[in-house]
């Protein structure tokens, strides 16, 4: 069982999408907290250190004990360029 936290810049970007993506993405979020259930995986020297994918997005989170913190939400295109 995990608590999902959303940083601000992840609430920030998920505002921004088209209502029906955010909509599943919202919905897969909370299927996390069941479990580590869909399409996850675990990035190598990338923080943070895991992606959630939901069609073109990616959700880019950690895992802190019981707590998945959420950093950001973006396109598959912008999520692993480096800033």
């Amino acid at each position: 069982m995990y608590l999902v936290e959303l940083m601000p810049k992840a609430v920030k970007d998920l505002n921004k999408l088209p209502k029906q993506d955010a909509g599943k993405i919202v919905a897969q979020m909370q299927s996390l907290e069941n479990g580590l259930t869909g399409d996850i995986k675990r990035l190598t020297n990338f923080t943070p250190e895991y992606r959630l994918r939901v069609g073109s997005y990616r959700v880019l989170f950690e895992i802190n004990g019981h707590k998945i913190v959420v950093y950001r939400i973006m396109h598959r295109k912008e999520a692993y360029l480096r800033r």
